[in-house]
């Protein structure tokens, strides 16, 4: 027999000799969806509720507005000022943040969601953002306004430079989960959770 001839007639097996192909069996379906079921019960809620979500969103927009108002004082050379109250954070060249003393969001626009629609109107030019109604926000209602100098130093509204009475500030953010707080440092105005 010549190596040829059995090369030949190796590849005429019979049917019932060739590999089968393979697929997944019935039990491996079942396990899957029943897998994925499970998974899907616990997953689904958290993705649900938005609180979480929202509050790390809105905490976010705190301690990078309150960056920024820094930044921008020491660009611009002038203060800046960071209006807060119990439903709102917004940044202004003057305290009482009438429409020509607005700081312009740096990209355009603010959020746009309702909140921000009910707190801050329509001017989504303007650097403010409003808190959601799912959110806590441990600011006092009768609101927080610190403003930065030209070198970047926090200041409450009503200090004069550079006699600064601005004392470390913490601004508890809440929801659903862990209360972040944003802080303010004296002296430096380090921004920071």
């Amino acid at each position: 027999m010549t190596m040829a001839y059995k090369a030949a007639t190796n590849n005429l097996q019979p049917a019932s000799r060739r590999p089968l192909s393979h697929g997944f069996t019935m039990v491996e379906l079942v396990a899957v969806i029943v897998v994925v079921g499970i998974l899907g019960a616990f997953a689904a809620p958290r993705f649900l509720q938005n609180e979480v979500f929202d509050a790390r969103a809105f905490a976010d927009q705190n301690l990078n507005m309150l960056r920024y108002a820094q930044k921008l004082a020491i660009a611009q050379n002038r203060p800046v000022f960071a209006v807060l109250n119990s439903n709102r954070i917004a940044l202004c060249f003057n305290p009482t943040c009438g429409t020509a003393d607005r700081v312009l969001a740096p990209a355009g626009a603010n959020s746009g969601n309702a909140a921000t629609v009910a707190q801050c109107g329509t001017d989504r030019r303007w650097f403010c953002e409003g808190r959601p109604s799912n959110v806590s926000y441990g600011v006092a209602a009768t609101g927080t306004v610190l403003f930065f100098n030209a070198l970047g130093r926090p200041f409450l509204n009503g200090d004069v430079d550079p006699a600064s009475t601005f004392a470390r500030l913490g601004i508890p953010i809440g929801g659903g989960g862990p209360t972040r707080t944003v802080i303010v440092e004296a002296e430096t105005g380090y921004v920071h959770l």
